[in-house]
């Protein structure tokens, strides 16, 4: 009997160290969201400006390949949880998109890269890629090349609304853009992701940062969805002792995943060139020796990156676009566009 109440009392103390730990997890976790939902800009003293937090990310980005591998010739997924054969299908040997219509539709609101700037790197990026991947590699449209900024409502976390809302939206997103300031960047690298898609990765010059950015729109859709699709690295702004790290560390790392989800990077700004859906084409005479596809991917990337590493443009242009199918913005599909100028109208943002 005293056996008994001495393994009770053990589960009992177990299962209350771990319900408490939970909820302290999961009191940590709401922290961290709210300390994310603010994206507050880095300060001069925090040691980590805006260039630095994006060659992190983009460091981490470029190593994603070679520790995940090439999954996207293996189906995959693209980054928003959609199959490869969700959104492209082959006809008579070439690449064509499926559009579906979003109920409700995507509302997003997005930096657009000019033509100016847009068709160089889609020239180069032919030149490179083309040669390997004819018909399995869908270009980004020139005339659609944008920065993904803020979502007022997506596909994993709809936010239906009227007419009437929509352009009291969009009046909102207006305000936005008279208040930044056009933002001149330059192509920090060209990545390749395991889900087959060539990034470009930029860095700013001058200009209103994408973090200040993003935290002007939050505040301007207080309705919009707290999940954004935007990648983060994992960064829990938080100070926490040794002791306290050690009773949450095994839920930490058993929810760390769902918390990279969750979490977007505000400070990162890139855009899609292209997307590879198969296997590359390589001529027999460049195969003298073995190489991996990793590795060729790899190769090809360094090609491109000595070509337009460097390059230089300017942002001067918010969308806010109503995607009347999934993915319209990268598929070619039904759009309804609000333009706006960037303004520069507030000195409370310094260029």
């Amino acid at each position: 009997m005293a056996r008994v109440r001495a393994s009770w009392s053990h589960c009992r103390t177990v299962a209350l160290i771990w319900i408490s730990s939970a909820i302290l997890f999961l009191s940590l976790f709401e922290m961290a969201s709210r300390n994310a939902r603010r994206l507050p800009p880095p300060g001069p003293g925090s040691g980590m400006p805006g260039e630095d937090q994006r060659s992190r990310l983009y460091d981490k980005m470029e190593r994603d390949l070679d520790e995940q591998g090439a999954v996207f010739l293996g189906g995959g997924e693209t980054s928003q949880s959609l199959s490869l054969s969700d959104i492209f299908s082959v006809k008579n040997g070439s690449i064509a998109p499926v559009l579906k219509a979003a109920d409700p539709p995507v509302r997003a609101t997005v930096l657009h890269l000019s033509t100016d700037f847009s068709v160089p790197i889609s020239q180069a990026v032919r030149s490179v890629f083309l040669p390997y991947f004819d018909n399995v590699i869908w270009f980004q449209n020139t005339s659609l090349y944008h920065f993904s900024m803020f979502h007022a409502s997506h596909h994993l976390a709809s936010v239906p609304a009227t007419e009437d809302e929509i352009e009291a939206e969009a009046d909102a997103i207006k305000a936005v853009a008279e208040a930044i300031c056009p933002l001149k960047i330059v192509l920090d690298r060209v990545i390749f992701t395991p889900t087959g898609v060539l990034l470009g990765c930029w860095q700013v010059i001058s200009g209103t940062d994408p973090l200040i950015i993003r935290a002007k729109l939050r505040d301007a859709l207080p309705h919009a969805p707290q999940k954004q699709f935007v990648r983060r690295s994992l960064s829990l702004s938080l100070s926490l002792s040794l002791s306290l790290m050690i009773v949450v560390g095994l839920l930490f790392l058993l929810f760390s995943s769902l918390v990279l989800i969750l979490q977007y990077d505000p400070v990162m700004l890139h855009t899609s060139f292209a997307r590879l859906l198969g296997h590359p084409n390589i001529p027999p005479e460049e195969m003298q020796k073995p190489i991996s596809e990793v590795q060729f991917f790899h190769d090809l990337v360094t090609r491109l990156n000595s070509i337009i590493h460097g390059f230089e443009a300017t942002v001067s242009e918010l969308w806010f676009v109503e995607e009347l199918d999934v993915l319209a913005l990268a598929l070619n599909g039904r759009t309804k566009v609000h333009r706006f100028r960037l303004g520069c109208s507030t000195k409370k943002t310094k260029p």
